[in-house]
């Protein structure tokens, strides 16, 4: 008796790196002409708010 497979292979091809950039690229065009403006942040900082108590 044959074994089944265990995963089903996609039929599907990933876009490709280049369609994304583009994409990317588009979106943020957009972005910009809307008025809106990207903030630059520093390296090591976060958006997220710390979880951790502070001992004082």
């Amino acid at each position: 008796m044959p074994r089944k497979a265990l995963r089903k292979t996609s039929s599907k091809k990933a876009a490709d790196a280049s369609e994304t950039s583009e994409s990317i690229a588009e979106q943020t065009r957009k972005y910009l002409a809307s008025g809106k403006k990207i903030e630059k942040v520093a390296s090591g900082v976060s958006g997220q708010p710390s979880v951790t108590l502070r001992k004082k």
